[in-house]
């Protein structure tokens, strides 16, 4: 079952034009002028119960519009959509029992009064029993340590601490689907790590269906089997995000500790016949880049047992370079091979 149904989806925004000068700001009190803007272009996409799935895209790309258009916000100017078997924009009221949301720049807690009070108003606020709401209040809290912060107004929380408080807010109700956009922005490190662990858990045990959106892509990588990417208002990549590591990957790079000086011939002459580039970082260090499609075990089995080495690190394609590559390119299409792109120049020269 999907959880999420997405198809020819397109919203297009009214942008008034300011004129230059006092006389265009009087002739605009009196005729304006618009544009049009799209900002999503007929996207379509599905996402199964159950799955988390990374949105991504620069900004102005359109991930927060699509978000928006989800929860039932927006009004899409074309297309359909149905989000846990509803029209979120026209059955909004039985909609909403089914979703949470999260946007890290945004709260949903009451700023003044204590973290257990806006818990408390949420609770009638999506019509959930006593009985319920102290058994998930009690499993939440537990997990996310919050047990000394219930009592606090909400102004008085750290970022993290209100990070923390925004998910069980988003979660009193057991939605089946959730939204996060930006959940980790400005939190540091453990706080990040936390929450991650925290989401993934409540996917492994709840079978909740996640729709992340974020800028840090160690979220995606942490969370995400696959990604859906978006430039300019179009879906350019949806696929797994080791598929997009091997398509857009370039290689690995391998570098060696050695416990006495091992000159660089001697590294070329072990590996001969593979498709590696040594350098030398100092005496004692060198680096080999190895192509994706040559097996780091097997360059690693030329060297071991001939050299002295005292550590080995292995560093992959960074997947923040990727998608930045892919941005840059304009689309996500495998990158063609400069051996093969001179074939075809080959073949008709010899015709």
């Amino acid at each position: 079952m999907n959880a999420i149904e997405v198809k020819d989806l397109r919203k297009t925004f009214k942008v008034q034009k300011n004129r230059e000068g006092l006389k265009g700001a009087f002739a605009d009190l009196f005729k304006r002028e618009y544009s049009e803007v799209t900002a999503v272009k007929d996207i379509s996409f599905t996402i199964p119960q159950g799955e988390i799935c990374g949105y991504i895209g620069e900004n102005g790309a359109g991930k927060s519009t699509t978000i928006k258009m989800l929860t039932g916000i927006l009004v899409p100017t074309a297309g359909s959509l149905t989000v846990g078997g509803y029209v979120p924009y026209v059955e909004r009221e039985r909609f909403v029992q089914n979703i949470g949301v999260v946007f890290g720049q945004r709260s949903q807690l009451w700023w003044d009064i204590g973290v257990i009070e806006s818990f408390q108003l949420l609770r009638k606020v999506y019509r959930v029993s006593e009985q319920d709401f102290k058994k998930r209040l009690d499993e939440l809290v537990e997990r996310l340590s919050l047990q000394d912060l219930l009592n606090r107004p909400v102004r008085k929380l750290s970022l993290g601490q209100r990070m923390r408080c925004e998910l069980v807010a988003a979660l009193l109700h057991n939605p089946s689907i959730l939204f996060l956009d930006e959940p980790t922005i400005g939190l540091d490190i453990v706080v990040k790590s936390e929450i991650r662990e925290f989401l993934k858990g409540m996917n492994s045990e709840h079978g909740t269906t996640i729709l992340l959106t974020t800028h840090d892509l160690q979220d995606i990588e942490a969370l995400c089997s696959r990604v859906i990417m978006l430039d300019d208002g179009r879906i350019i990549y949806d696929g797994g995000l080791e598929e997009l590591k091997q398509t857009w990957g370039t290689g690995r790079e391998v570098v060696f500790q050695f416990g006495f000086a091992t000159k660089l011939e001697q590294l070329q002459a072990w590996t001969e016949g593979m498709p590696v580039t040594w350098t030398a970082e100092n005496d004692l260090g060198a680096k080999a880049w190895i192509p994706l499609e040559t097996n780091v075990s097997d360059v690693l089995g030329r060297v071991v047992g001939k050299a002295d080495i005292t550590d080995i690190k292995i560093i992959e394609t960074n997947t923040d370079d990727i998608v930045r590559s892919i941005y840059q390119s304009g689309s996500a299409e495998r990158p063609q091979d400069p051996q093969e792109a001179a074939e075809p120049e080959k073949e008709a020269a010899n015709v």
